[in-house]
């Protein structure tokens, strides 16, 4: 019978709280059969007070009738599976009533033992690394101004070029840093011209003035007419020579010249009737160019294309003439009126054809494709 009992208590299908609560409801009816009204003061109907004597064994009044004894065995039974059934499901020193909940604590892995993981350690490196991500870029990195002009970001962080001021400008260390303007006036270099110039943008003063020459302003003579005739004899056979030399001076480190350049420099080079370099007369330098025309043709020509960069339009301003002149002119005073010659139709650009006229190269031997 007990292992009937027990066997039922213990199985899953076994409903252990409806037993025990019919088992108190049942004893609740016999005990209010069996006591007597002195037992049962008032009659008053069992309470929750009653309840807790029924549960707990150790408060249960004696029972003094026959009859009552089997009622007390079966009573006790009843309750002792009860609490068996009780302290089977629930922990020890928890209110049968009362609710396990198990908390469960997981132990730290190692960082990369789970790959969603992450080490906590590296958060300010990652931090620094996005701040440096999102700086905004500065617009004026690889944007370029003309002479005179700073780039500086505008109010949307666009590039803009707005003109230098000429105290920002680095002074001169050396004579030949200073350069004097066609107003007659020495600036301490060609950034602080450039500077003046622009901050004199839309004025007739500011139109006018320019990069006369290489050095402090000094007095130029006049250049006579007979003197303008022999300029360009002296300035063809200085193009050819600085040609050759870049050639002779040129290698896979210094790449002075492209490769149709080369091709055009070396047919001049291996030409055994070329004059060398020296200091000749008129005459000869005359006789020259009259023997061996063809041999200046591409000097000339070459000339123009180093200058003619901004933009490369067949068109020499005073500003791409400048690389050229402002060196010339403190030694060759004819420097400037020649170039001012140059400008046939005087709309302050030299073409192509003017240019090479002006070298005495013939109009059916002017070629825009040797502008290498």
């Amino acid at each position: 019978m007990k292992d009937l009992i027990w066997r039922r208590v213990l199985s899953s299908d076994f409903d252990l709280k409806e037993m025990c609560s019919d088992a108190n409801s049942a004893s609740k009816r016999r005990l209010q059969k069996t006591l007597p009204d002195s037992q049962l003061s008032h009659k008053e109907p069992i309470t929750e007070e009653t309840d807790e004597l029924l549960i707990n064994p150790y408060t249960l009044i004696p029972f003094t009738t026959q009859a009552s004894q089997n009622t007390k065995m079966r009573t006790w039974i009843v309750l002792l599976l009860c609490l068996a059934g009780k302290a089977l499901a629930a922990p020890e020193g928890l209110m049968p009533d009362e609710q396990v909940v198990e908390e469960t604590v997981e132990e730290a892995l190692p960082v990369g033992a789970n790959p969603v993981q992450i080490d906590t350690g590296d958060f300010d490196d990652t931090e620094d690394d996005t701040k440096k991500d999102i700086e905004i870029e500065n617009p004026c990195e690889n944007f370029h101004c003309k002479r005179g002009k700073v780039c500086e970001a505008d109010e949307n962080n666009e590039p803009m070029c707005v003109c230098q001021d000429p105290s920002t400008c680095p002074p001169s260390t050396v004579e030949f840093e200073k350069v004097c303007g066609t107003d007659n006036k020495t600036y301490n270099s060609a950034c602080q011209l450039f500077a003046t110039k622009c901050a004199l943008e839309g004025t007739k003063k500011g139109h006018k003035l320019h990069l006369d020459y290489i050095g402090p302003c000094k007095f130029i003579q006049e250049c006579a007419d007979n003197e303008l005739a022999e300029f360009p004899l002296r300035m063809r056979d200085w193009l050819k020579n600085v040609l050759v030399t870049l050639y002779e001076r040129d290698n896979e480190d210094t790449n002075l010249l492209t490769e149709k350049q080369k091709m055009k420099a070396r047919k001049m080079y291996e030409n055994e009737k070329r004059l060398q370099a020296g200091e000749h007369s008129l005459d000869l330098l005359a006789h020259d160019f009259e023997k061996n025309y063809n041999m200046f043709i591409f000097p000339v020509h070459w000339q123009f294309g180093q200058l003619d960069q901004h933009p490369a339009d067949k068109y020499l301003s005073h500003s791409e003439l400048a690389p050229l002149r402002a060196p010339l002119v403190p030694m060759e005073h004819c420097t400037t009126r020649f170039f001012l010659k140059c400008d046939a139709d005087n709309d302050k650009y030299i073409a192509l054809e003017e240019w090479a006229s002006c070298f005495g190269i013939k109009e059916e031997d002017i070629d825009g494709n040797l502008l290498i």
